[in-house]
């Protein structure tokens, strides 16, 4: 699967975050859907309240660098619409990714030993 296969759409955004089921971490809300298009789609929300366009630019890196290196642990066939919290600013790399992986686990949307 490509890594690159995001959510850009403002409607895509919105089905999940009106049916999608909901995970909340201290550093970040992770929505999860179904779909049926047979790939696995992420999207990125960061908040121009989190601060400048550094800051920001930062916190979507760390997050696209969490998706790739543990996009193998997720089931396919799922959108997937991760949204950072205030905390992402100074949070360490390792925190967030274990709120990530948590979250996930949450959702149920985590592989079994199956693959």
């Amino acid at each position: 699967m490509d890594f690159r296969s995001t959510l850009k759409k403002n409607y895509e955004f919105k089905r999940l975050y009106n049916k999608g089921k909901t995970a909340v971490t201290p550093y970040m809300v992770v929505y999860a859907l179904k779909n049926h298009k047979g790939i696995r789609r992420v999207g990125y929300t960061v908040s121009t309240k989190l601060g400048k366009a550094v800051v920001r630019n930062r916190i979507r890196r760390r997050l696209r660098e969490i998706y790739r290196l543990n996009s193998d642990k997720l089931k396919t066939n799922v959108d997937i619409v991760i949204v950072a919290r205030s905390r992402c600013v100074e949070a360490e790399y390792s925190k967030m990714e274990n709120a990530f992986l948590h979250a996930c686990a949450e959702l149920d949307i985590l592989r079994g030993d199956e693959q």
